[in-house]
């Protein structure tokens, strides 16, 4: 009995990941072994980043916060302090937003921190 291949299996196998890499450059985008390994590398990366993503805007969130802050003679670590303390809960996302875009509503959290 001959060995039986399931030709339409792998070829659609191949052609998805393929089609993964379309806008590769040289054999990355046409050849199999190349490909697969771009593709599945791709992957890699892309699951990685998605965590540092997270990791970078808390940094810039931060940054801000600290900057806004230092303008009205304040550290960006008794600011947090003083938000527990008086049971305000904004996030640093909210904050920092606040700190570029509306200084006006951002002075007030600040004094009522103080």
């Amino acid at each position: 009995m001959p060995r039986s291949v399931n030709t339409v299996a792998s070829k659609a196998r191949r052609k998805k990941i393929l089609k993964f890499a379309k806008g590769y450059f040289g054999r990355r985008k046409n050849v199999w072994t190349v490909a697969k390994n771009a593709v599945e590398k791709g992957w890699l990366y892309s699951y990685r980043d998605r965590k540092t993503k997270k990791r970078n805007f808390r940094k810039l969130w931060i940054q801000r916060i600290n900057a806004g802050v230092r303008e009205h003679d304040l550290s960006y670590s008794k600011f947090m302090g003083g938000l527990k303390s008086a049971n305000i809960d904004i996030n640093r996302k909210v904050l920092a937003d606040l700190a570029m875009n509306h200084p006006d509503a951002f002075k007030a959290i600040v004094e009522k921190v103080k």
